[in-house]
């Protein structure tokens, strides 16, 4: 089973299997990841499912759209690897995906 690694901003590490269908976002909240929170639903409207890609996967997960951006330009713990969970649908090759999620959430 592939899995994703969230890392909290004080280096707690939590593993969540991915499963199809699902964006990263569902995979976070379904498995009560701590800073992510997911509150318009997915809907790419409110940045409280901000993570951070670690970079060694910034190329394959891609980087974030244009909707993406409105919601991130506006979060001051923007980092160039920023993406909204919502936004990024799960991959199979994935496997081993780790992420980072801030401190705070907007």
């Amino acid at each position: 089973m592939a899995v994703v690694t969230f890392v909290s901003h004080d280096g707690e590490k939590r593993e969540a299997p991915l499963q199809a269908g699902q964006s990263l976002m569902q995979v976070a909240t379904n498995n009560a990841i701590p800073g992510i929170d997911g509150d318009c639903g997915g809907e790419a409207a409110c940045g409280t499912c901000h993570v951070v890609v670690d970079p060694q996967w910034s190329e394959q997960v891609g980087l974030s759209g244009a909707e993406e951006e409105e919601m991130l330009s506006m979060n001051p713990e923007r980092q160039p690897t920023s993406r909204l969970s919502c936004q990024m649908p799960v991959s199979e090759a994935w496997d081993g995906l780790i992420l980072h999620t801030p401190e705070f959430q907007m």
